[in-house]
């Protein structure tokens, strides 16, 4: 009997411009698109007479690895890590714009995998891919710009921060530096939960603008570690912040995978980057939904209490 074996179709099979309508074809446009894929350019509304841009490049083996994040994880998480950006400035996403280098071979439902998580990361916060760019390239590159609107408001800053504010933070801390860890250890299986925040981020979109209502000062998306991060708004803000280790609680799955990986939880909450949680500072006590973990006051950099020195954080050239 003959045997006939299935070959999977790859993206060189589809060419360019039938990538192109194969993502559009599954890409619904939030009513912010006035005119969204198939011309020069795409047309935004612009209700408030402000865009808020921001823009991040994503490569296979430095920010990602296909044996340990699926397509629609890449996907998920190329589009948060841009979003928060936008809500860290008090803003509301519209859209995204994405730029693939794909090698010829690549399967293509793995593409079809990669825009489905683009789709289920944007349309619950309203936003949605209205463009982008496609080039054949020798390893996958992702690069992404998002947009989006302050309805009126002035951005909120990193340099707002000011003697007397209190800092706080909303979103998980530790969660996805703990992942990284424990598959760099081999030891994901007891902890799956931990392995997906590395994956798939969870960034609490809606409370950068709930922050701007209520009268934040500063704020910042933690993507390269809570004290990085919190350096920015001193630096920017010229004035010194001091973080209050013991304020923040550590979660059991943590400190498991702490002993798991011989590591200090703390640790990972105080510099690991990726969970794209959002610090901020306040002239008053935060809404609802918020920690205190700290406080400004004069003075420049940042003090941790309980830690002499705290290194880490993400440094693309580190």
């Amino acid at each position: 009997m003959e045997h006939t074996r299935r070959c999977a179709i790859t993206v060189a099979d589809l060419g360019e411009f039938g990538i192109i309508a194969r993502i559009v074809g599954r890409l619904p446009q939030p009513p912010a698109v006035l005119l969204g894929p198939g011309d020069d350019a795409a047309v935004l509304a612009a209700p408030g007479g402000r865009v808020v841009v921001t823009t991040d490049l994503l490569l296979e083996g430095r920010h990602f690895r296909r044996d340990w994040s699926s397509a629609y994880d890449v996907g998920r998480k190329a589009a948060a890590q841009n979003l928060a950006d936008i809500a860290a400035m008090g803003a509301e996403p519209t859209a995204l714009f994405v730029g693939l280098g794909l090698p010829g071979d690549l399967p293509v439902e793995w593409l079809d995998d990669l825009t489905a998580g683009f789709r289920d990361e944007c349309t619950p916060v309203g936003a949605g891919v209205a463009g982008g760019d496609i080039s054949r390239s020798d390893r996958l590159v992702l690069g992404v710009t998002a947009l989006g609107t302050l309805d009126g408001r002035p951005p909120v800053t990193r340099a707002g921060a000011r003697p007397g504010d209190l800092l706080a933070v909303t979103g998980r801390l530790g969660h996805a530096a703990a992942g990284l860890a424990l598959l760099q250890s081999g030891h994901p299986a007891p902890l799956p939960s931990l392995v997906d925040a590395h994956r798939r981020p969870r960034p609490p979109y809606a409370s950068g603008p709930e922050a701007a209502r209520l009268g934040a000062t500063a704020m910042a998306d933690v993507s390269d570690g809570l004290v990085q991060d919190v350096g920015h708004i001193a630096s920017a803000s010229g004035v010194r912040v001091e973080i209050d280790a013991a304020a923040f609680p550590v979660p059991d799955d943590l400190t498991e995978a702490g002993s798991l990986t011989g590591a200090d939880p703390v640790r990972w909450i105080l510099t690991g980057g990726d969970d794209h949680a959002l610090v901020a500072t306040f002239p008053a006590a935060p809404p609802a939904g918020w920690l205190t973990v700290g406080r400004v006051v004069e003075g420049e950099g940042v003090r941790v209490s309980g830690y002499d020195e705290v290194e880490g954080g993400w440094d693309h050239f580190r």
